[in-house]
Order: C-alpha cells, then structure tokens, then sequence
C-alpha cells in the first residue's frame, strides 16, 4: 500500500466525469437516489444527484468541504426538503419507512450537556420498536446490553454521556443504533476526533453489518488510510462527480473533478 499524492494542473479541455456504466443495477432491496436537489434558500446545495446504495455494501459518501455530503444524508431522510427528485427503498419513499433507519449525526449536532447516562442513551434507540412511554422489555434491554458490549463500553453504562472523550461517546452512539435493529444505518462523520481504538470498533461493526446484509451509508472527508475501508464511494461537489466501487471512483480525473486541484489520497494498490 502507498500513499499517492496527485498535483492536477488546470485543464479547460477535461471531460466532465459521469458515473460508471459497469455500476450494479438497482434492486428493490437498494436504496435509489433519482434526480435529487436540493436548495437552501437562493442557494443550490446538490444538483440531480442520481446513484443508488446496496446492501451488503459498506458505502461511503466524499467529497471537498462544502460538496454536500452531509445534504445529501439528511435530503435522503426526509431532515432537509428536497427541491427535486426521490429517494425509494423497496418501491416506496424512504423518508416514510424511517423505522427501518438508524441515523447517527454529527457529533457537533448533540447536546453533551444533556443529563443522561451512556444506558439511557442505548435504550433510546428501543424506542420505536417499544413505544412511546412503555415500558423496556426484558429483551430490549439485553439488546441494549449486547449493543454497548460490542462496542467495549458496557463498564461506562452508568457514566453521564457528557463526561466521555469524543472516541468514548461516538461508540455510545454506535451502540445505539446497533440497539435499533435496524436495516439501514447512516453515519454522519463518524470517524472526526476519535481515536485510532475507537476507529477499528466501528469499522470491526460496519463490515459486520455489511455482511449481515444491511445498508450501511457513511459520510466521510478522509482520503487517508480509512478509505480502504469502503466498498463503494460516492464522490459529490454539488453534484455526482462518480460513484461505483473504490476502485472506479478514486482516479485521477474523478478527483480532479471533485477537488480542482491538489489532492492526496491513500492508495491501496500494490
């Protein structure tokens, strides 16, 4: 494996880069993504943004600061109106099957301060499947237990939330969607300020998901060595610059597209 450092002068006559003809079909069990816009105000934030994401398949959505990535996630469950286009999951709108989604946002949206331990934050994601203000059943709380078990956190499940480093409290959340049962899980910037321990707990549980079939979609800026992790990549500015396998999406041209300019990435050929 190497590092591979691409510095791309500009070049007026560069095709416009689409996605990859060889892309899997879509299925009823995929998530499609058709024609999707989406403004804030007089500002465009994506433009036609068509792909579709497969279970079994660790996906990860890229791109430069600004390039809508995180857009795109929330324009997917229905968090920020979209000004054109659908999303389907089995024949029907995603934004109405939301009991079948574990969403995990950004870090920076959550209160920290909120007066709530690491097991009352596992056991919010039993919610749906137990209702409103009844009470956790004996099941629901081993799942819970399982959850922060898989994620080496059991030992803090009375801690306030607030008191845990940022790897600590991103595994707490981790296990809170896994305590969903889910069949689709978003990440939105998982992997910023955490440690290298806790970056190999949630790739170990994002391939296993993957493996069990589930869609696992994930927001990501890193172009380093956690790249290797994904299966297949959207890449975004604005708009879709590619998406496919890792290997049809991280070229040179896709990149320069994405980027204009300098860009380094971690390469895992030989």
């Amino acid at each position: 494996m190497r590092a591979v450092n691409f510095s791309l002068e500009a070049n007026s006559s560069l095709d416009r880069v689409y996605p990859h003809r060889d892309n899997p079909v879509a299925t009823t069990a995929s998530i499609n993504i058709a024609r999707v816009g989406v403004h804030y105000r007089t500002q465009e934030a994506l433009r036609d943004v068509n792909c579709i994401v497969n279970l079994g398949r660790l996906t990860g959505i890229f791109g430069p600061n600004g390039a809508g990535k995180s857009t795109l996630m929330k324009a997917m469950l229905g968090l920020v109106p979209l000004s054109s286009g659908n999303v389907l999951y089995q024949g029907k709108p995603l934004m109405q099957q939301l009991e079948k989604v574990a969403y995990v946002p950004q870090r920076s949206q959550i209160d920290w301060t909120y007066p709530a331990t690491v097991w009352d934050v596992v056991m919010m994601g039993r919610v749906k499947k137990t209702g409103w203000l009844r009470s956790f059943s004996g099941v629901s709380r081993q799942v819970a237990k399982n959850a922060l078990e898989r994620v080496g956190m059991i030992e803090y499940r009375d801690r306030p939330i607030g008191q845990l480093s940022g790897g600590q409290q991103q595994r707490v959340f981790l296990a809170r969607a896994l305590a969903q049962q889910a069949e689709i899980f978003c990440f939105d910037e998982p992997l910023v300020g955490i440690d290298q321990k806790t970056q190999s707990v949630i790739f170990e549980v994002f391939h296993e998901l993957a493996a069990d079939n589930k869609i696992v979609l994930v927001v990501n800026h890193d172009l380093g060595e956690s790249i290797t992790h994904f299966d297949d990549l959207i890449l975004l500015n604005r708009e879709l610059i590619a998406t496919g396998s890792r290997q049809q999406v991280l070229t040179e041209q896709n990149l320069y597209s994405a980027y204009s300019g300098k860009v380094m990435y971690y390469s895992d050929a030989a």
